[in-house]
């Protein structure tokens, strides 16, 4: 294994309260699930107590090991995971019930849960299926599984508790799989990425795998360039092949974020604001328009009344976005509200430092963020639970609150729920 790349401070820069821990994925040549693994193992997760949270796995016929090698001239971690399981194929309800049972911590049974979740979910679009009926072939061997279940038990194992990634590269032309030819990227990676920031190489190499982009939609919170943070370490996870071009290569950089409250703000994370002014658009319209930005990334999005010239009433509808994603939050934004043009201007933002996880309410789960002070239940989870179990709403909500807390009181996960997929980051 590579000894990590890290970059020590000489004397402490962070006092106070402990700053949030981030991960940033660099994909300048796409990403897979074992190279999102060796990525992490490269920047200092420690091999053995991966290899340890994925034996509770019940299931065996596996190796999980490394070896160093160069991709471009860059040293990189290659990940190996050698297993005798060839032709099992397993469904998404097989896969969790193994998770489940598996009695991982929780921040990485949320995590890898939420990767098979999103998964399922695209296969089932694409197969018109319903997602607990999905039945993964390549994504169901060993290999991807302990790839997936390794990848959340690494950031754990590194104490990571948000991750951000970089615009995500893709290849073009036809790739084979067990549904037989494909295109390039594959279906299942173009459904996953559906509001991230990509692009596309000329190569007809399968650069984003369905595993790869799957990790990246269920845990990534913000898309976009490094964002600020006190660097830590960096590592390079290798791919099987060499590339023409360029090294092939996933890079994750971890480091510490400021908050407010531990002294002088560092640079904060770069934003764009976008709005436009309509004066003939429907209320129907305009809500239409707010859903449609957040669905393409926005973080958040909003309509606030004003008066414009000759006294006409009118709205205002403003969008926050990652500046890798004003282009595609901008086309919504004018094609939704009529407008003949956008204007924008680049700010910044201090995002507070909030734990996400989920909890169990009635057997079912639903996502919490809690940041100091706070505990926010996420309301279509509660929605969803009320409408199944009959409860009212606010007893939903109450139940998931008073499990947030008794875990934090509890101290499991140094008094912080588990880390996992939230909704667009508060702003």
């Amino acid at each position: 294994m590579n000894e990590p790349r890290t970059s020590e401070p000489s004397a402490p820069l962070v006092t106070g309260r402990r700053a949030e821990t981030i991960a940033w994925f660099h994909c300048f040549s796409g990403i897979a699930g074992d190279m999102a693994l060796g990525a992490l193992v490269d920047a200092g997760a420690d091999l053995e107590e991966v290899r340890t949270l994925c034996r509770r796995l019940p299931v065996g016929g596996w190796e999980l090991d490394t070896e160093p090698v160069l991709r471009g001239g860059i040293a990189a971690t290659r990940v190996h995971v050698r297993t005798v399981d060839t032709t099992v194929v397993r469904t998404y309800a097989h896969i969790s019930a193994m998770v489940d049972e598996a009695k991982l911590p929780d921040r990485v049974r949320t995590r890898a849960l939420a990767t098979f979740e999103a998964l399922a979910v695209a296969e089932g679009r694409l197969h018109r299926r319903p997602p607990e009926q999905v039945h993964f072939h390549e994504v169901g061997a060993l290999d991807a599984i302990v790839d997936i279940v390794g990848t959340a038990a690494a950031l754990e194992v590194l104490d990571i508790e948000t991750v951000h990634s970089s615009p995500v590269a893709n290849g073009m032309g036809m790739i084979r799989s067990a549904h037989g030819a494909l295109p390039n990227p594959a279906p299942a990676v173009v459904d996953l990425l559906r509001g991230a920031p990509t692009y596309g190489l000329d190569m007809a190499v399968e650069l984003t795998t369905p595993t790869g982009a799957a990790l990246l939609a269920s845990l990534v919170v913000g898309w976009g360039p490094m964002p600020a943070m006190i660097v830590t370490a960096t590592g390079f996870g290798a791919g099987g092949r060499e590339l023409d071009d360029r090294p092939n290569v996933v890079q994750v950089v971890t480091g510490s974020a400021r908050d407010e409250s531990s002294g002088p703000l560092v640079p904060g994370q770069p934003v764009v604001l976008l709005e436009v002014n309509v004066d003939d658009a429907t209320g129907e319209t305009l809500a239409h328009a707010v859903t449609g930005m957040l669905a393409a990334g926005a973080h958040d999005a909003w309509v606030t009344p004003i008066i414009m010239k000759k006294g006409r009433p009118a709205y205002t509808v403003s969008a926050l976005v990652d500046s890798a994603l004003a282009t595609q939050v901008a086309a919504v934004l004018t094609g939704e509200t009529g407008s003949l043009g956008v204007r924008g201007s680049t700010l910044q933002r201090w995002p507070r430092a909030r734990a996400e996880g989920a909890v169990d309410v009635a057997g079912h789960p639903i996502r919490v963020k809690v940041s100091p002070g706070r505990i926010k239940v996420e309301h279509d989870d509660a929605a969803r639970v009320a409408r199944r179990t009959g409860l009212p709403l606010r007893e939903v909500v109450r139940r998931a609150e008073d499990g947030a807390r008794r875990r934090a009181t509890d101290g499991g996960d140094g008094g912080r729920p588990p880390a996992g997929p939230s909704g667009p980051d508060a702003s």
